[in-house]
């Protein structure tokens, strides 16, 4: 069985290769988040403002050949998570057949918000990934802990680079990878209280 979804939230931070894209239940209470690479999520976030670009993205390239091979795309379909990674699926009429292509659900997502196509989860999916009340606040307290070492590291992080900062260049390599670290550290942190303000 499969459960119609429409994408409800983006959340883009330029300074971390990780992304989030919230999937709603259309007319239920269900929703999850996804991880997505920064240029689908910003292809996403274009293609929602309505921002036109000067070359076709690769979604947009898809879209094309589809079309120029005489198929419609019907749906697209969040299909599977295994090992922590979801899986996505492509159903393409063509002459009558239907045609399922294995995609990343960034690309499946990036793709069905540019030309309006319905996007479902298999249900069995949306078993694996949304809680019930236990896990729910068991997620949270995971996330409110992760919250809390992040803030302390940040805050160690910014000492150690203080310090490097205050000596000769022989320590710029080092003060370079401090400042990385802090970079995706506050990312991540930013990411989490996010997450947490969607289910808290």
């Amino acid at each position: 069985m499969e459960v119609a979804v429409q994408l409800s939230r983006i959340i883009i931070s330029e300074t971390s290769p990780r992304q989030i894209i919230f999937l709603s239940e259309v007319g239920g209470p269900r929703s999850f988040p996804i991880e997505i690479g920064i240029h689908e999520a910003l292809a996403i976030d274009r293609r929602l403002k309505g921002i036109e670009t000067s070359r076709p993205l690769t979604h947009e390239l898809l879209a094309s050949v589809i079309g120029a091979m005489g198929g419609r795309l019907a749906r697209i379909v969040v299909s599977d998570l295994r090992e922590h990674t979801f899986y996505a699926t492509l159903y393409i009429e063509r002459d009558g057949e239907v045609i399922e292509v294995d995609s990343r659900p960034s690309d499946a997502i990036a793709l069905g918000v540019a030309y309006e196509t319905p996007m479902f989860v298999a249900e069995h999916v949306l078993d694996q990934v949304v809680a019930g009340p236990a896990d729910l606040e068991s997620q949270r307290e995971g996330l409110r802990m992760r919250r809390e070492e992040l803030a302390e590291e940040i805050a160690r992080a910014r000492r150690r680079l203080s310090k490097a900062d205050e000596l000769d260049d022989g320590q710029s390599q080092e003060a370079r990878r401090l400042q990385q670290y802090l970079i995706e550290m506050q990312a991540e942190l930013e990411a989490i209280e996010e997450i947490l303000r969607h289910i808290e």
